[in-house]
């Protein structure tokens, strides 16, 4: 039996559009047993959406592992524990591809190393920002070459707290990456990649007085305002309330805030108001970021 545990994820933190993200202790889990039939079983509060035959997003992606080295696998019995809320911008999809390799892989007797398995996961996702955290755990700047990726670690134990407010919508990924422009005016790239490079020493430095200014985009959390009401406001009532910076989890509709240790619920509730007055309902989780990434135990 193969078991692997992923964490969730937030993509972006502010500017660091497609390329930057973090891992959180929320996870989601995935077991695999030799079975007569291919065979999926449902556990934990989010699982309502997961697909019970061959489009399974993490059976999907190890076949696709399968097929690449030519590799002829047995049925399965696929267990999902899922505890990361989908099309809330927290990287669930990312969990089920990152899960579906690593069983793969070990399956198949490890012809892959993580390094590849993160190429091929950003070749599926299209991006790295969700998928690198979820491999490698803690903070990472994943930038794309023409065939492969790079990786950095920037933090594994930062000691803040993530707060993540969920609202209560739904944003699907395809819609939010729909309504942003085709073309970015040449000052809004400038102020983006100061703001990046401003992250980057933020959290190598853990500076992280730094966060409220280096957390500002305006290449897309703007555009995506409209998809989730209040949602400016409940990013600047986070700074308010103390948080170091805040930000757009993904394409949302979650948001994230970086607090000190000790003021989590109040900076959540302040969030959780200001989406109120918009006649928005949340939940909020405070959570530590993860530094080991998915975990694969054999059994």
């Amino acid at each position: 039996m193969l078991q692997v545990k992923v964490p969730a994820t937030s993509a972006n933190l502010g500017p660091g559009f497609d390329c930057m993200g973090l891992a959180v202790k929320l996870y989601n889990t995935f077991t695999a047993e030799a079975s007569d039939r291919l065979e999926f079983i449902l556990e934990g509060t989010y699982c309502d959406h997961i697909p019970l035959d061959e489009n399974n997003l993490l059976w999907k992606t190890a076949c696709l592992l399968w097929q690449r080295i030519g590799f002829n696998p047995k049925p399965l019995k696929i267990t999902t524990q899922g505890h990361v809320p989908p099309a809330r911008g927290l990287g669930s999809s990312s969990t089920a591809v990152v899960g579906g390799l690593l069983i793969a892989n070990a399956i198949a007797g490890y012809p892959y190393d993580r390094f590849e398995l993160l190429k091929l996961a950003t070749e599926i996702e299209g991006h790295p920002d969700n998928v690198s955290p979820a491999l490698y755990g803690g903070i990472t700047l994943t930038v794309m070459t023409e065939d492969s990726v790079v990786p950095r670690i920037l933090s594994k134990n930062p000691s803040f707290k993530a707060v993540v407010v969920i609202p209560d919508i739904l944003v699907e990924t395809e819609k939010a990456r729909g309504i942003l422009p085709t073309a970015v005016p040449r000052n809004d790239v400038v102020f983006n990649s100061s703001r990046v490079g401003l992250l980057v020493d933020a959290f190598i430095h853990e500076d992280y007085h730094l966060l409220s200014i280096a957390t500002q985009d305006r290449i897309h959390q703007n555009q995506r305002a409209s998809l989730i009401p209040g949602m400016p406001e409940a990013l600047h009532s986070a700074l308010k309330a103390g948080a170091y910076g805040a930000a757009l989890s993904g394409s949302g509709p979650t948001l994230l805030a970086f607090c000190p240790a000790g003021i989590e619920q109040r900076v959540a509730e302040h969030m959780q108001n200001a989406l109120a007055k918009n006649y928005l309902q949340s939940t909020f989780m405070a959570l530590d970021i993860d530094p080991e990434g998915a975990v694969l135990i054999e059994e």
